[in-house]
């Protein structure tokens, strides 16, 4: 006489509490995530009367100019004589592009003048020089 097996092994991975651990792990990653908004050049913008905001972030670029001369373009740090070749192929990818020039307060005209030789020369003449606004 022969005997049968009743039990039979099932090889599932049970699914029932998935959604669960998918919810977790989204509200951690939620929770934990730190967005960063822009980490040029540490600078103190010169104040303004009037400021005009920009019309698109999506067709501007941000040149940060420290008072040490120290140029960063889109968090790249870029040596000055290198501002034209980056600048003209980001102009040649997007000719909507708007430069937003950040200068610190105590920049020395020069260092300005170089980067805006620098931009004519990569026939960047949209430029909007960054300010803030003046209290009082």
């Amino acid at each position: 006489m022969k005997f049968k097996k009743k039990s039979e092994v099932k090889s599932e991975i049970p699914t029932a509490s998935m959604p669960d651990i998918i919810f977790m792990l989204l509200v951690f990653f939620m929770v934990t995530t730190v967005l960063r908004e822009f980490e040029g050049l540490p600078l103190i913008l010169p104040s303004a009367k009037k400021i005009e905001k920009l019309e698109s972030k999506r067709n501007t670029t941000h040149v940060w100019v420290s008072k040490a001369g120290l140029v960063s373009i889109d968090d790249k740090r870029v040596p000055i004589p290198a501002v034209r070749n980056v600048i003209y192929a980001k102009i040649a990818e997007n000719p909507k592009l708007t430069i937003s020039l950040k200068a610190d307060r105590d920049t020395p005209m020069k260092v300005i003048t170089d980067v805006q030789q620098e931009f004519r020369q990569a026939n960047a003449l949209k430029v909007n020089y960054a300010a803030k606004t003046r209290v009082g």
